[in-house]
C-alpha cells in the first residue's frame, strides 16, 4: 500500500524528474480514465527502467483520450514518446515495441466478470464452444477482440472503457473477460456487488504487454531495453512486480485442482522474446 500511496503522488504530479538535473524529456501518454494499480506500476516501472539504463529524463505526462490504436499513431506524430499497450504486429508496426514482457505473460490470463445473476450460465461452461454462446465485452480497437472472435466466441465491442462494467452489471452482455493483474484492482475502483469474477474458470493466450516508443525515438527504445534487462538480472524488476501484484493474484478465486483453463489460439502474436 505504500509502494502504490508513493506511485499515486508520482502521477499526480505535473512531471516525474529522475534527477534534478535532468537533461532529456520523456513524454509519456496517459489515458484519460480512472487509474488502476497497473497504471502506478507501469509508470514506476519506466521511471525505474530509465535510472537502470543510466538515462537522465524527466517524464512528462500527456493526457490521451482512451483509445489505444489512436495513440500509438500520436507516437508516430511525434506527439508522445513512449505508450504501454499489448502487442499486436499492426502495433509493433506503427512503434518500436521493447520486447520486455512487462506482466510475465499475465496479461494473457483472463479471468471473466460477470453479474452476480449470470454465475449459473458458467457452471457447465468446459470449453470454448460451450463459451462461444455467450457474449463477452472488449475494446473496439483492443487486439483481445480480434482474438475472441478468431476463437469463435461471441464478441461485443465498446469504445468507452468504463462503460463495459455498467454493461456486464446491467446484464446486456454475459462476460467481460479481465486479466490477472487487472481484475482485482478493478473490482476495487467499481465497488458494485453485481460485479463478480466467475470461480475455477478462465481464459487464455498467447501475448504480451510492452513499452511502445516513438520510431523518432530509437535511442530512447534501447535505454528503456537495457534498463528493463538490468532489473531482471538484479532481481529489481520481480521485486516491483510482486510488490504491486502478489496480493492480487492470490485473491483469484481459482483453485489448482479445479480450475478450468480455455485455451485459445492467437495468431496476432509473434514472440521476440520468451515469456519468464
Amino acid at each position: 500500500m505504500k509502494r502504490l500511496c508513493s506511485a499515486i503522488l508520482v502521477l499526480l504530479s505535473l512531471g516525474y524528474s529522475l534527477t534534478t538535473e535532468a537533461k532529456n524529456v520523456v513524454n509519456l501518454a496517459i489515458e484519460q480514465r480512472p487509474l488502476y494499480k497497473r497504471d502506478y506500476y507501469l509508470h514506476e516501472l519506466l521511471a525505474a527502467a530509465l535510472r537502470a539504463g543510466n538515462y537522465q529524463a524527466e517524464i512528462n505526462e500527456v493526457l490521451v483520450h482512451p483509445h489505444q490504436q489512436r495513440t500509438l499513431l500520436m507516437l508516430d506524430a511525434k506527439q508522445a514518446d513512449i505508450f504501454w499497450s499489448m502487442t499486436s504486429p499492426e502495433r509493433e508496426h506503427l512503434a518500436i515495441a521493447v520486447p520486455v514482457p512487462l506482466f510475465k505473460g499475465y496479461i494473457g490470463k483472463r479471468a471473466l466478470l460477470t453479474k452476480r445473476a449470470f454465475l449459473p450460465l458458467f457452471e457447465s461452461v468446459k470449453t470454448k464452444q460451450d463459451l462461444a454462446p455467450l457474449t463477452a465485452i472488449q475494446g473496439h480497437d483492443w487486439p483481445d477482440t480480434k482474438i475472441l472472435a478468431q476463437n469463435g466466441l461471441t464478441v461485443r465491442p465498446l469504445a468507452n472503457y468504463q462503460a463495459m462494467f455498467s454493461l456486464v452489471i446491467r446484464g446486456r452482455v454475459d462476460y467481460f473477460p479481465r486479466s490477472f493483474i487487472e481484475v482485482i484492482s478493478e473490482l476495487e475502483q467499481v465497488k458494485s456487488d453485481e460485479l463478480v469474477i466467475v470461480p475455477n474458470l478462465y481464459i487464455s493466450y498467447p501475448t504480451a504487454f510492452y513499452f511502445f516508443v516513438s520510431n523518432h525515438r530509437p535511442e530512447l527504445a534501447e535505454v528503456i531495453m537495457k534498463g528493463l534487462t538490468t532489473m531482471k538480472s538484479t532481481g529489481e524488476f520481480e521485486q516491483l512486480f510482486a510488490s504491486y501484484f502478489a496480493e492480487d493474484l492470490a485473491k483469484l478465486p481459482f483453485k489448482e485442482s479445479e480450475a478450468i483453463e480455455i485455451k485459445l489460439d492467437n495468431d496476432y502474436f509473434q514472440p521476440q522474446k520468451k515469456e519468464p
